[in-house]
């Protein structure tokens, strides 16, 4: 059985700690935005549950953007790598990891 999305953009910040990636989200009229680092996702719009087998990104979720940023991530001063990039894009980021 395959990851999903949410797990393979969370083992892509555990290969590469440097980057912190903030994906926004679409989930049904819902807008969201997660943060995940070294493995870890977190809304930072809506409450995050603490078992960390509930998954932030559902399946269902429709990724507007994402962004990758250096670490460590401060939203007053946000380091940019690459914005907006679409799911297909990261998509190809995955790939060069072996994901």
């Amino acid at each position: 059985m395959s990851d999903s999305i949410g797990r393979r953009l969370e083992k892509y910040t555990e290969k590469r700690p440097q980057e912190v990636l903030l994906v926004n989200v679409q989930m049904g009229d819902v807008e969201d935005q997660i943060a995940i680092f070294k493995g870890f996702s977190s809304s930072l719009m809506n409450p995050t549950a603490s078992d960390p087998d509930v998954p932030v990104l559902p399946e269902e979720a429709k990724i507007i953007s994402i962004d990758r940023l250096a670490s460590p991530y401060n939203p007053a001063a946000p380091r940019y790598i690459q914005k907006d990039l679409t799911w297909e894009n990261m998509q190809l980021l995955l790939l060069e990891v072996g994901l």
